[in-house]
C-alpha cells in the first residue's frame, strides 16, 4: 500500500467537484483551492470555473447551516460567508453540500470535497483542473428553461430560433469548455 503523504494543516489545498443540479448531460468542474479561503471568496472562485457572471445572490448550506452575504431584508438565519473559512466548515474528504446562486432561475450545485492535499510547489491557486460542458447562460430560466433552449437552438427551422440566438448574442456551444479561460478568470481572481 503506498504511504499516504502527511498534509500540513496549516497550508492544506481542498480540492472540490462541482456538478451543477438537473442538467443533463452534467456541467461540471473540478478546482482547487487554500483551505483558508472564505466561504464569500469560494462563492467568487465557483463563479468563475462554472462561467456564471456575479448577477445574484447566492447561497451554501453546509450541515443545515445556510451561508450567505448580509442581507437586511431578509429576515432568515444565516451565516455571514466573508467571516467563515473553508477549514471552519470542511474537515474531511468525501463532505457534500450546497451551492446556490440565483434565487429566480434556481441553480443548485453540488459540490464534493474530493481531496485535503499538500500545495504543489509553483502552483498558482485557485486552479481548475478539468471539466464539461459550457455553464448555461444567465437568466435563461433555470434548468427547465436552459432545456428549452437546448431544444430550440437543435432546431434552425423552429420558431425561436432566430430571437433566441439573437438573446445569447450569437451561437451558443453547450459542449464547449474552455479550462483556458477559466483560468484567466480565476488568475484575474488572484490579483484582487
Amino acid at each position: 500500500m503506498a504511504k499516504q503523504e502527511k498534509v500540513d494543516p496549516w497550508r492544506a489545498v481542498y480540492q472540490f467537484k462541482v456538478t451543477l443540479r438537473d442538467v443533463h448531460p452534467p456541467v461540471w468542474r473540478r478546482f482547487q483551492v487554500t483551505r483558508d479561503i472564505s466561504l464569500y471568496r469560494l462563492h467568487l472562485v465557483l463563479q468563475a470555473v462554472m462561467g456564471w457572471w456575479n448577477y445574484h445572490l447566492y447561497q451554501f448550506i453546509i450541515r443545515g447551516t445556510y451561508y450567505c452575504d448580509p442581507d437586511p431584508e431578509f429576515d432568515a438565519e444565516y451565516v455571514n460567508a466573508r467571516r467563515v473559512k473553508l477549514w471552519q466548515v470542511l474537515t474531511r474528504p468525501r463532505m457534500k453540500f450546497l451551492y446556490e446562486y440565483d434565487f429566480g432561475d434556481g441553480w443548485e450545485h453540488e459540490l464534493v470535497l474530493e481531496k485535503i492535499l499538500p500545495p504543489a510547489e509553483g502552483t498558482p491557486y485557485p486552479i481548475c483542473l478539468e471539466g464539461a460542458r459550457a455553464c448555461p447562460p444567465e437568466d435563461c430560466g433555470g434548468s427547465w428553461g436552459y432545456a428549452r433552449m437546448l431544444e430550440i437552438l437543435s432546431n434552425p427551422d423552429h420558431e425561436e430560433y432566430e430571437e433566441t440566438v439573437e438573446w445569447l448574442g450569437g451561437e451558443f456551444d453547450p459542449e464547449a469548455f474552455d479550462i483556458e479561460e477559466v483560468n484567466r478568470r480565476l488568475r484575474r481572481l488572484r490579483v484582487r
